[in-house]
C-alpha cells in the first residue's frame, strides 16, 4: 500500500534506462542523486544488509562512531501523546473528528488518553534525562491555545506549555518546537482548503513565539505538509479524510502559505531561535523498467520529494511528466507573490524519512473497488522481497535515509540549509518475556543500522546536524492507533505506566560511549 507521504512530477524525454527505454530525465536524476537504487537497493539482499550493519548492534562501536557534533534527540507530537482532550477548554481538531468516525482507526482505538503526557510529562522528563539525549522535538496543540483557531490565547493552555518548556530547559535539553503537527482546529471552516487558515496560523505563530520564544532553539512551522495533503486531503487515510485527489492541491499550497506567514510572524517576534519546517522524503523508484511504471514513479517522486522542497527552496512548483495528464496544473497558476513568501530563507530543513517506495502504475489492487470504494491514487507501491521487513511491513533499508539526504544536497546545493533528520524509527511488535521485560532486539538492530549509516555519511561530509528518533513512549500512531509501537518505552494500556524496553538501555549505552 502506498503509505504516508509521497510527492511527485517531472518532465520527460530523458536518458535510457538499463532496458534501453527512455526514463523521465528528472526521475533518472533522482536515482543518481540519491545513490540508492543502483548501488544500494538493487544487488543487496537481507544477508548483505545484515552483514554490513551487524557491528552497529554494539553500543560501544556505534557510540564511538557518532560524530561529536551530531545531536541525537527524540521526537513526539501533541495529538499523539497528550491525552486530556477535554481539559482546560481545549477545542476540537480535525483529528478529534476523524477518530470518531467508525472504521478510521485500527481496532477502533481512541486518542482520549494517548500516553497521558499532559498529566505524566514529568515521568517522561525523568526518562529523557536518564537516557541522555541532547534534544526533544515536541509540538503545540493549536486548539489547547485557541479552541476555535482564532481569538485570545487560553491562559490554562499557555500555562501548561510554559511550565513544560521551563522544565525541559532547566535540565539542559535543547528544545525543538513544532507549531502545527497535523491537528488543525475543526472550527476553521475548510481547514487547509481555505486560504484564510494560513493567516490564522500566522496569528497563533506570533502569539506562541512572543510568549514562549526565549526557551526554543529550533522552530518548526509545519510537520510534513506533503503527507497532510496526500493522506488527509487527496485520500481518506488521515484527517480530515477529504478524499479529493488532485483537486485538493489548494490544501498543499495553503499549508505552504501558512508556513510562510508563520515564518514572517516568528521573525517579527524577534526570536533568538532558528526557523525551519519538516517534510517527508522517500527513495522512489519504478517497480519495473517499463515506460509506464517509470512515468508514474516520476509523478510519485514529485509528489513525495519535490513539490514542497522545490517551492520552499527555489520558489517554483514542479510540473509533472509530459506522458501523463497535467495533474499538477492547479499549481501553475499560483500567485508569484505567494511563492516569493514561501521561499524565504530558512535556518534548517527537516526531513522525515519514509520507507522506500517501488512504484507501479495503476490503482492499488489491494483496495476495494465499486460503489463506495475509497479514492485512490493512479499508482501504488510494490514490496521489496529481497529485504527484511519491519513489523509494519516496511523494508529494512538503512541506506534509504542517507540516500534521500544526499539527493537533497545534490538537487538544491547552496539553496539547502543545514539538515535535521526527524522521526527516525521503526515499528515492531513488543512481546514481554516471562519476567515482563521487553527485549526488542529487532528495533535495536534497526536503530543501530540506521544510525551507523548516518554517522558514516556525516564523517564523509553530509551536512546533517541532528537525528531525532521516533519516539520515547509508544504513542497513538494516527490511523494505526496503538497497533504500531515505535517507542523505546512501552505503555501499559490500562495504567499508562512507562516500561523501558531493551532498546532504551541500548541507546543510553550508545550515548554514554560518545567521544
Amino acid at each position: 500500500m502506498y503509505t504516508e507521504g509521497r510527492s511527485g512530477p517531472p518532465p520527460s524525454g530523458g536518458v535510457a534506462g538499463r532496458s534501453g527505454r527512455a526514463l523521465p530525465r528528472q526521475y533518472t536524476h533522482r536515482r543518481v542523486g540519491g545513490k540508492m537504487s543502483e548501488d544500494a537497493a538493487r544487488g543487496r539482499d537481507r544477508q548483505q544488509v545484515r552483514a554490513e550493519t551487524a557491528r552497529f548492534d554494539d553500543p560501544r562501536e556505534l557510540g564511538r562512531l557518532l560524530p561529536p557534533g551530531l545531536r541525537i534527540g527524540l521526537a513526539q507530537s501533541a495529538f499523539q501523546t497528550e491525552g486530556s482532550l477535554e481539559a482546560g477548554g481545549r477545542g476540537r481538531s480535525v483529528w478529534d473528528d476523524f477518530a470518531l468516525r467508525r472504521g478510521t482507526i485500527a481496532e477502533e482505538a481512541t486518542p482520549e488518553f494517548a500516553t497521558d503526557f499532559v498529566l505524566r510529562w514529568r515521568e517522561d522528563l525523568a526518562l529523557l534525562v536518564d537516557l541522555g539525549v541532547d534534544e526533544l522535538r515536541l509540538s503545540i496543540s493549536w486548539t489547547r491555545l485557541q479552541p476555535d483557531g482564532r481569538g485570545p490565547i487560553d491562559r490554562g493552555g499557555l500555562g501548561f506549555y510554559d511550565r513544560l518548556l521551563d522544565e525541559l530547559a532547566g535540565v539542559g535539553l535543547r528544545i525543538a518546537l513544532t507549531l502545527q503537527h497535523r491537528d488543525t482546529p475543526s472550527a476553521l471552516s475548510g481547514g487547509w482548503m481555505n486560504r484564510d487558515t494560513a493567516f490564522r496560523f500566522g496569528d497563533v505563530a506570533f502569539e506562541i513565539g512572543s510568549r514562549l520564544g526565549d526557551r526554543v532553539a529550533d522552530w518548526i512551522t509545519l510537520d510534513q505538509p506533503s503527507t497532510v495533503f496526500l493522506e488527509g486531503y487527496a485520500l481518506k487515510n488521515q484527517a480530515p479524510g477529504a478524499g479529493r485527489l488532485f483537486s485538493a492541491l489548494p490544501a498543499l499550497h495553503h499549508q505552504l502559505l501558512g508556513h510562510a506567514v508563520a515564518v514572517e510572524a516568528l521573525r517579527s517576534a524577534d526570536l533568538a531561535g532558528r526557523i525551519g519546517l519538516v517534510d517527508a522524503q522517500a527513495v522512489v523508484e519504478p517497480a519495473s523498467e517499463s515506460e509506464r511504471d517509470g512515468a508514474w514513479a516520476a509523478l510519485a517522486d514529485v509528489l513525495q520529494n519535490r513539490v514542497v522542497a522545490d517551492a520552499v527552496l527555489t520558489g517554483v512548483y514542479p510540473s509533472g511528466p509530459e506522458e501523463l495528464p497535467p495533474f499538477l496544473a492547479p499549481l501553475a497558476g499560483v500567485d508569484p507573490v505567494d511563492l516569493a513568501r514561501i521561499s524565504a530563507p530558512l535556518d534548517f530543513y527537516g526531513v522525515a524519512p519514509l520507507a522506500p517506495q517501488r512504484i507501479a502504475a495503476g490503482r492499488d489492487p489491494a483496495l476495494p473497488t465499486g460503489p463506495g470504494a475509497p479514492p485512490a491514487l493512479p499508482f501504488h507501491a510494490r514490496p521489496w522481497p529481497e529485504l527484511d521487513r519491519t513489523g509494519d511491513g516496511s523494508p529494512f533499508a538503512p541506506w534509504a535515509p542517507v540516500a534521500v539526504l544526499r539527493s537533497l544536497v545534490e538537487r538544491y546545493s547552496d539553496a539547502l540549509p543545514p539538515l535535521v533528520l526527524t522521526e527516525l524509527g521503526a515499528s515492531y511488535p513488543d512481546l514481554p518475556d516471562r519476567q515482563g521485560a521487553i527485549v526488542d532486539t529487532e528495533r535495536i538492530r534497526w536503530l543501530g543500522a540506521h544510525l551507523g549509516a548516518l554517522a558514516e555519511a556525516v564523517h564523509e561530509g553530509l551536512p546533517l546536524e541532528a537525528v531525532q528518533l521516533w519516539t520515547l513512549v509508544d504513542a497513538f500512531e494516527w490511523q494505526h492507533g496503538y497497533t504500531r509501537p515505535h517507542g523505546l518505552v512501552a505503555l501499559d494500556s490500562r495504567s499508562r505506566d512507562r516500561v523501558p524496553k531493551a532498546s532504551f538501555d541500548w541507546l543510553r549505552r550508545v550515548l554514554d560511549e560518545r567521544s
